[in-house]
């Protein structure tokens, strides 16, 4: 969604209904299924329901869980329904965030329980979490005839070594570290479970536990079995024997294992400046303004290293300060290796973290946290809009001008768009940060629909690297190299000084396309219309849509001769084969989602940057955004044109924002940095705009391109992608669908034509794009148009409003 459909108003909310009285009444239970509505059951006598209520409800012979979402009629005589099974102890689901599971729906012609398993994406956290249980030493001495064999005597100096409390609180006796980190650690042991009680409770009340168990337990030190077991280097059975033998005393921990640790608002942050403190200034009325329910959008708009994540920091502390949550959404998972290390910084503690790289525990934790309002700030991907917030009175969209917001499976959303709808329903205050915003964005600044905050210089005193094209229509490599002289002779002189360097290519892999130099076949995906990938480090060719990886052949599948198959182009990999020959001394890592399994490994190799073990990283996009790396003053970007082919009408912003932000990691200390960017089309507008740094002059011209042809923002798109496994069956339904096509002027739907991707996963795939002035929405077109022409259900039509791939 275009954010700047949103009219100057939210809707307003619906009514709450009181809690349904005891009685065979009925309510409407939307189930996290691709289903229209939600589904009747009953509710048992001594039930009291209320709208928003986590309930587990039968489905067949299945029992699923789900939310009640209307109060049906009253239930007519001998009408059979079956009946909720149970309600867990949780708060409801908020009003706003059922609103807003209702308007994505809508908008994007979803149904609403497919986006509510989107709310509901760790049924496990809807179960209170289980007790943990800790371990003392028990009064009295021990048994005469119990053998103290050298494990038992490891676990009991475990004990003597921590029975000092060793932190007070004026006028209240409060445990050791010990018993915070009991209370704040899993304990992994199952023989140690009790029954879970039903918990609740919200911020407060776990914390008034805390202090209560604090003051009953502070004269004997706990010690989880996890705990113990790692210290003592013993068995659970060695801990089950002493408890057994009443040498250690079973004590249950009934503090919430959810309520992560609270950021501190009034923590001291770093000295800004004038233009920060201006920002921070506007931000901090804004957030102001949203505890009154008042909604507003702002841009930071920012050069690279300007600090704007610590102007929108001063936003989350006021945001805290007025006891609301705050959701900050990050584009990429490597860019919480350093974020929340950053936060720590400034609040003494770190977010809550929601991203799919999380374990199922840690994932339920979050989830339970944030229902129950433990989790004060969450940052996380986009699927974390959809988290259960009571009190959410500020969203952060970082690097907003990402296409990485946007859903491509399931249900298709731009969560830029949709932290919009969500602030906008709820009344609550969004900040979106950029250093190259979003035409889109842009466009609704200029039309007074966004406020806009501008830092223009670096912080700290550090200035903008100098950009340079180099030509490669007039460079003559080598056979099978892919550096310039240029660049080569500016890598020579940056190791030389001891400085870093960054190489950039967008393509992961060794190459791009393998081919037989006897026959000319070349090797694709059986499954989808692209070409599979070499990956020479696993000697495997694969495919990056499927996901497909079969063996490097040694022959030609086609004419079976040995020894023809040869590389085409460069990856990644290829860069870092020609970096080592050149430059045998330098230290280097590549820096992809092939070679990094996520946050942490990314954090190990940022680690490494900052202490000097590398000379030098090689990678993809990854490594372009929000990373800071004081010594790195060179950037060398390969084939940096690459984007600017395709049928893609956002093709240009896309180049420019990617070229900008990988340009931005040179230069950001007290050293200048160098950015050398190699191109086939240097008097291209993009690659002009780069080299002379006026931003403001390309988004002027292709604002003018779009306005011509009204694309986005100018206009509306909508896609519809007709899949099936059998041709013939996509290539009838989509004749159907083209023979009711709406085409009357303003409103155009063009196609059906084979994707660009017209093979994808073995689904055969054809492609309308359908077209609407400004102020038509597609939806209601295209809900008329797919009523008119029904699809066999061996079909598939999904339908992609405001699309951002066109594949």
């Amino acid at each position: 969604m275009a954010a700047s459909s949103f009219t100057s108003a939210p809707p307003p909310p619906p009514s709450e209904s009181p809690a349904l009285p005891y009685g065979k009444r009925r309510v409407g239970v939307l189930l996290p299924l691709p289903l229209p509505g939600p589904y009747d059951y009953l509710v048992p006598e001594g039930m009291t329901l209320s709208l928003g209520d986590y309930v587990e409800v039968p489905l067949g012979p299945r029992k699923m869980p789900g939310v009640v979402w209307t109060y049906g009629a009253p239930i007519p005589p001998k009408t059979r329904l079956r009946g909720v099974l149970r309600q867990f102890p949780l708060p409801p689901m908020p009003d706003v965030a059922r609103k807003f599971i209702d308007w994505v729906a809508s908008y994007t012609l979803s149904p609403p329980g497919a986006v509510l398993r989107m709310a509901l994406s760790v049924p496990s956290a809807l179960e209170p979490p289980r007790p943990r249980l800790a371990y003392r030493r028990a009064d009295g001495p021990i048994p005469p005839n119990f053998r103290l064999t050298p494990a038992r005597r490891r676990v009991l100096a475990c004990f003597d070594q921590d029975d000092a409390p060793d932190q007070t609180v004026p006028g209240q006796t409060t445990p050791d570290q010990t018993i915070v980190d009991a209370l704040n650690t899993n304990d992994s042991s199952d023989q140690n479970d009790v029954p879970a009680q039903p918990s609740d409770a919200p911020l407060a009340l776990a914390a008034s536990t805390l202090l209560a168990t604090s003051t009953l337990l502070a004269t004997s030190t706990l010690l989880t079995a996890s705990t113990l077991i790692a210290r003592a280097e013993c068995s659970a059975e060695v801990i089950r024997g002493l408890a057994e033998a009443g040498v250690l005393e079973i004590v249950p921990l009934s503090v919430n294992e959810n309520a992560p640790p609270a950021p501190n608002p009034h923590h001291p942050g770093p000295t800004l400046s004038a233009d920060q403190a201006d920002a921070v200034e506007s931000l901090r009325a804004a957030v102001l303004n949203a505890t009154e329910g008042r909604y507003s959008t702002t841009l930071i708009d920012g050069v690279t290293g300007s600090g704007k994540t610590e102007v929108y920091f001063e936003a989350i502390a006021a945001a805290l300060l007025a006891e609301r949550q705050v959701l900050v959404l990050l584009p990429e998972i490597a860019l919480t290796a350093q974020w929340p290390d950053r936060f720590a910084a400034r609040f003494g503690a770190k977010p809550a973290l929601w991203h799919s790289d999380l374990s199922e525990s840690e994932r339920r934790r979050t989830w339970r946290a944030v229902a129950v309002g433990e989790a004060r700030v969450v940052v996380g991907a986009r699927s974390s809009l959809f988290l259960p917030f009571s009190a959410l009175g500020l969203i952060v969209v970082d690097e907003e001008h990402d296409s990485a917001f946007k859903q491509e499976e399931g249900v298709l959303y731009h969560a830029r768009d949709m932290a919009v709808a969500r602030a906008w329903i709820g009344g609550g205050a969004v900040v979106l940060a950029s250093a190259t915003p979003s035409l889109e964005t842009v466009i609704n600044v200029e039309n007074n629909r966004y406020n806009c905050l501008h830092l223009p210089s670096r912080h700290g005193g550090a200035v903008m690297p100098t950009i340079e094209l180099i030509d490669m229509r007039q460079e003559r490599l080598e056979p099978r190299r892919w550096l310039s002289a240029p660049l080569i002779q500016a890598l020579t002189e940056t190791l030389e000084s001891g400085e870093q360097a960054m190489l950039f290519l967008n393509r992961r892999g060794y190459a791009p396309l393998t081919l037989c130099r006897r026959c000319g076949h070349r090797m694709g995906c059986p499954n989808c219309t692209a070409w599979l990938v070499e990956h020479r480090r696993e000697h495997r060719l694969q495919c990056h849509h499927c996901g497909l990886s079969i063996p490097e052949p040694s022959a030609c599948p086609q004419c079976n001769a040995e020894g023809g198959l040869t590389a085409c182009g460069p990856g990644v990999e290829r860069i870092a084969e020609e970096v080592s020959i050149r430059f045998p001394k330098a230290r280097w890592a590549m820096m992809t989602s092939d070679t990094l399994s996520g946050p942490r490994a990314i954090q190990e190799l940022v680690a490494k940057v900052a202490s000097r073990e590398l000379d030098m990283l090689i990678g993809t996009q990854i490594m372009a955004k929000g990373h800071h790396f004081p010594l790195l003053t060179l950037v060398g970007a390969i084939d940096a044109d690459i984007g600017l082919t395709g049928g893609d009408p956002r093709a240009g912003e896309r180049t420019f924002q990617m070229l900008h932000q990988v340009s931005g990691r040179a230069g950001r200390a007290e050293r200048p940095g160098r950015v050398l960017l190699q191109s086939y089309m240097p008097n291209h507008p993009v690659m002009q705009a780069l080299a002379t740094g006026d931003r403001d002059q390309f988004t002027m011209l292709d604002a003018e391109l779009r306005r011509e042809t009204s694309l986005p923002p100018f206009g509306r798109l909508a896609a519809l992608i007709i899949s099936g496994e059998d041709e013939d069956e996509v290539n009838a339904a989509s004749q159907a669908l083209a023979k009711t096509a709406p085409r009357t002027p303003p409103i155009y739907a063009l196609g059906p034509a084979p994707a660009s991707l017209a093979l994808l996963r073995n689904r055969h795939r054809r492609r309308f794009l359908l077209k609407t002035p400004r102020n038509v929405p597609p939806q209601p077109i295209i809900l008329e148009w797919l009523e008119k022409t029904p699809t066999p259900g061996s079909v598939r039509v999904q339908v992609d409003i405001d699309p951002y791939n066109f594949l």
